[in-house]
C-alpha cells in the first residue's frame, strides 16, 4: 500500500521555522521581563540585549540563520 504524505512548500517550512524562532525569542525575553519593571533600573547591557532580541526577526538570515545576542552577566 502506498501512502501519500503531503509535502510542505519552502514557504510553509520557512513560516514554521519563523514561528519557532519567534517562540524561542519570546521565551528569552520573558526570562528578563523582571528587569523591565517600573521599580527596576535596567542596565544598559540589559536594554541592548532585549532590543537585540526584539530585532531578531529583522536579521538578514531570518529565520534560517540567527545570530542570538549574548545575555549580559548577572542575569
Amino acid at each position: 500500500m502506498i501512502i501519500n504524505v503531503p509535502t510542505r512548500t519552502t514557504e510553509e517550512l520557512t513560516a514554521i521555522k519563523a514561528t519557532e524562532v519567534r517562540l524561542e525569542r519570546n521565551d528569552l525575553l520573558s526570562v528578563t521581563d523582571w528587569s523591565a519593571g517600573t521599580d527596576v533600573t535596567m542596565s544598559s547591557g540589559m536594554i541592548a540585549y532585549r532590543a537585540a532580541l526584539r530585532d531578531v526577526p529583522s536579521q538578514a538570515g531570518f529565520p534560517n540563520t540567527i545570530i542570538w545576542p549574548i545575555k549580559p552577566e548577572g542575569v
